[in-house]
């Protein structure tokens, strides 16, 4: 009988990671090269000061906060990263523990496929945990 894999995605707006269970005892293991993280940035940061972008008359304002799209960036190359695994059968169910406002935006970028996946959301920021204390978060979610 073939064992089910469950895959745990813990992230927020700049930093991910996917833990893997393959049944009961077998607890969370790293899913090797499934990590990522951007350098947290502030919106000055992104916006450069260029000559005649300042508080003149003709010059138009960015119409998204560059944090925030460069968190939306992010979510959304988790989203195709989960989708091309699910296609090669690398876990049977998903479980997302993220940010709020980083789970919002998962569910927005993922495709019907790994929609069907998701067995669990978990609307907190898990990212800082160490892996040895992340079973609890997940009691009666998955045979950790």
């Amino acid at each position: 009988m073939k064992k089910t894999v469950t895959w745990v995605l813990i992230a927020d707006g700049a930093q991910a990671r996917v833990l893997e269970n393959t049944g009961p005892g077998k607890g969370l293991k790293q899913v090797e090269g499934l990590q990522w993280s951007n350098e947290p940035l502030r919106a000055q940061d992104i916006v450069s000061d260029r000559p005649g972008s300042g508080g003149g008359g003709g010059s138009m304002a960015s119409r998204t906060d560059p944090v925030e799209q460069r968190e939306s960036d992010f979510v959304k190359s988790l989203a195709v990263i989960l989708d091309q695994q699910q296609r090669k059968g690398a876990y049977d169910r998903l479980v997302i523990a993220a940010a709020p406002i980083a789970l919002g935006d998962i569910r927005k970028a993922i495709t019907p496929a790994v929609k069907k996946t998701i067995v669990a959301e978990l609307n907190k920021d898990l990212t800082n945990l160490p892996t040895a204390q992340l079973d609890q978060h997940f009691d009666g979610i998955i045979a950790a």
